[in-house]
C-alpha cells in the first residue's frame, strides 16, 4: 500500500479545537503537508500566532473564533470557510472536554456541557461537512478524535460522563460509515482513539485534583504530535482503503 498526502495538497481541512494540544498538532502537520487549514477555537488568537510561525510552510493556516457548543457558531464557520476558502475536503472533529466530577455528586450543567461539545457539536460539524462534500462531489475524509475510553471504562478518578460521551463517538463513527455506504458516498470516516496524551486536559491542566494528578503521574503518556502522525497516516491511505479505527497507546499502558 502506497501512502501519500498528495491528493490533499491545496485542499481545505477544518480542524476544531485547534488552539492547543492535539488539535494544534494536527493543524500544524496538515499545513506542513501543503493543505489549507482552518483552525476553529474560542482562543483563535493562539491559532493566529501559530499561523505567523507557519507562514513559510507549504500550506496555510487560518483562524476563526467559535464556541462549538453553539450551533449558530458552527454554521458560521462552515459558511465562512465555503465563502472564503472553498469547499471542505477534510474535517477533524477534535474539540472535546471533560469534567473532574463524579456521577453521584456531579453538576447537571457540567454533564450537559461535555455532551454538547463531545457529541452534539461533533455531529453538527459532521452534518455540515458531509453536506458540502455531497454538493461538490468530494470524496472527503472525516476524522473523529475519540479516546481509548470510548471503548473501555477504566478505574480512574472522576471520569463521570466522559467515557459515555466517547462511547457515543464510537457509535457515531460506525453509524456514519453505514449511512455513507447506504448513500453510495465515498467519504471516509476514521475514529482515532488515543491513550493518555500530554495536553490541557491532563498534565498541562493547572486545576487537576490531587487524586487525578497522582494517577496521571504513574501512567505512560503520549505527545500530541503522536496523534497528529496517526491522523496523517489515516489521511494518506489510498482512496479504496479506510482506516475505520486507529488506537494509539503509549508503550507500557496497561488498559
Amino acid at each position: 500500500m502506497v501512502v501519500s498526502m498528495d491528493r490533499w495538497v491545496g485542499k481545505l481541512a477544518i480542524v476544531t479545537g485547534a488552539s492547543s494540544g492535539i488539535g494544534a498538532a494536527i493543524a500544524d502537520a496538515l499545513v506542513e503537508k501543503g493543505l489549507i487549514v482552518l483552525g476553529v477555537a474560542r482562543r483563535s488568537e493562539r491559532i493566529e500566532e501559530r499561523a505567523k510561525q507557519l507562514s513559510i510552510k507549504k500550506g496555510k493556516l487560518h483562524a476563526i473564533k467559535a464556541d462549538l457548543t453553539k450551533e449558530e457558531d458552527i454554521l458560521k464557520v462552515f459558511k465562512w470557510a465555503k465563502d472564503n476558502l472553498g469547499p471542505v475536503h477534510i474535517l477533524i472533529n477534535n474539540a472535546g472536554k471533560g469534567a473532574q466530577l463524579n456521577l453521584t455528586e456531579g453538576k447537571t450543567e457540567d454533564w450537559k456541557s461535555v455532551f454538547d461539545l463531545n457529541v452534539i457539536a461533533l455531529s453538527i460539524a459532521t452534518r455540515e461537512a458531509v453536506k458540502i462534500m455531497k454538493e461538490n462531489k468530494i470524496n472527503g475524509h472525516i476524522v473523529h478524535v475519540n479516546s481509548v475510553l470510548g471503548h473501555k471504562v477504566i478505574n480512574y478518578p472522576n471520569l463521570n460522563v466522559y467515557p459515555a460521551s466517547k462511547f457515543a463517538v464510537t457509535a457515531l463513527t460506525e453509524t456514519l460509515r453505514q449511512e455513507l455506504n447506504h448513500q453510495g458516498l465515498k467519504i471516509k470516516i476514521t475514529s482515532v482513539s488515543p491513550g493518555l496524551v500530554e495536553s490541557e486536559m491532563s498534565t498541562l491542566n493547572p486545576n487537576l485534583t490531587a487524586e487525578r494528578k497522582a494517577a496521571i503521574e504513574k501512567m505512560p503518556i503520549l505527545k500530541s504530535e503522536d496523534i497528529a502522525d496517526g491522523v496523517v497516516y489515516a489521511l494518506s491511505t489510498p482512496e479504496h482503503v479506510q482506516v475505520h479505527e486507529l488506537t494509539i497507546k503509549p508503550v507500557g499502558e496497561t488498559f
